[in-house]
């Protein structure tokens, strides 16, 4: 089973910011929408560019590149060019500190 992995202090990002961070490999980016903490793949769907970049409208990231949209709450694709959903991974408090594992290869 794939380890938790520190994120940040649970009080260190405000809404609407987020972190990247390596978790088992690949680039998770976490965000913090309406005092709640949502991870997902830092890639797009539609070209395996790096999306957390691009701008957060209420809880949709917009790629920077093409426009995609992707839920960060779920990882579900929202808007064309994307037409598959990009991973999300599991979020948890421990002692003031974010946390997130990748469990898909568990």
């Amino acid at each position: 089973m794939s380890e938790w992995i520190d994120v940040v202090g649970q009080t260190a990002l405000v809404d609407g910011e987020h972190v990247v961070v390596d978790v088992d490999g690949a680039d998770v980016a976490v965000f913090k929408i309406d005092g709640q903490f949502y991870a997902i793949e830092d890639v797009c769907s539609h070209d395996g560019a790096e999306i957390a970049s691009g701008e957060l409208d209420g809880d949709e990231i917009i790629c920077p590149r093409h426009g995609a949209r992707f839920c960060v709450k779920t990882g579900a694709v929202k808007a064309p060019p994307a037409y598959e959903d990009i991973a999300c991974f599991p979020v948890k408090i421990e002692n003031g500190i974010v946390q997130v594992r990748d469990g898909r290869w568990d």
